[in-house]
């Protein structure tokens, strides 16, 4: 399983916003963005961003980078995000959306927003090590894309850990999307149906995703 292993603080850095990839710590003063928002390497201070003849920023820039965004945001690696791509292209309705709902669709994604985890790179490790079951099977892959109907349950071994027995206190401070069904008591969690536009991140621009991936 490809990933990246780098300090995800520069990566924020990068988009110039924070993408909360560490979870609660973004919240704290201990955040990297806080402390240095500027962008990475030696040209960070003073941007480094393609310009037009106008000195604005490009079109292709704004475009490249409202897909690294979400890359960055849900974990996901170029070749693997164009794969999400060329399957929303397939599929029927807005491609934007069709490529949205599969990046929230996918496991790691799901137990990030059961509240289980506090972030997605928190809850792709749980997957990993195999903490979860889908519909009843043992699951260790977080790509895994869920449907309505799917339920997404801690394994009966996992719930001796320290993590998941102190778990109930934490997750019941975060709040979960419409679209899941959680139930805190038997940590598992109904996936009801894929999200709305209205219930995924804002600061996400699909359109300028679509126009990235067409112009190439």
């Amino acid at each position: 399983m490809a990933k990246y292993i780098g300090p995800v603080c520069r990566l924020c850095r990068r988009e110039g916003e924070k993408l909360f990839l560490k979870g609660e710590r973004c919240f704290t003063a201990k955040c990297g963005f806080e402390k240095r928002s500027y962008g990475p390497g030696v040209h960070g201070k003073s941007g480094g961003r393609s310009k037009s003849a106008t000195g604005r920023e490009s079109d292709f820039a704004r475009q490249l980078r409202a897909k690294q965004r979400a890359r960055r945001v849900y974990g996901v690696l170029e070749r693997q995000f164009r794969g999400y791509y060329e399957a929303a292209v397939k599929g029927s309705g807005l491609r934007g959306l069709n490529l949205l709902q599969q990046l929230e669709a996918r496991l790691d994604n799901v137990v990030y927003r059961m509240g289980f985890a506090s972030s997605r790179s928190q809850a792709r490790q749980l997957v990993a090590h195999g903490h979860f079951t889908v519909n009843g099977r043992k699951t260790d892959i977080p790509s895994m894309l869920m449907a309505a109907g799917d339920v997404v349950e801690v394994r009966e071994k996992s719930r001796t850990t320290s993590y998941f027995k102190e778990l109930g206190e934490v997750a019941q401070k975060r709040v979960y999307p419409a679209w899941i069904n959680r139930d805190m008591s038997n940590l598992k969690a109904n996936v009801l149906r894929l999200p709305e536009r209205a219930e995924i991140d804002g600061n996400l621009n699909e359109q300028l995703i679509v126009e990235y991936y067409s112009r190439r």
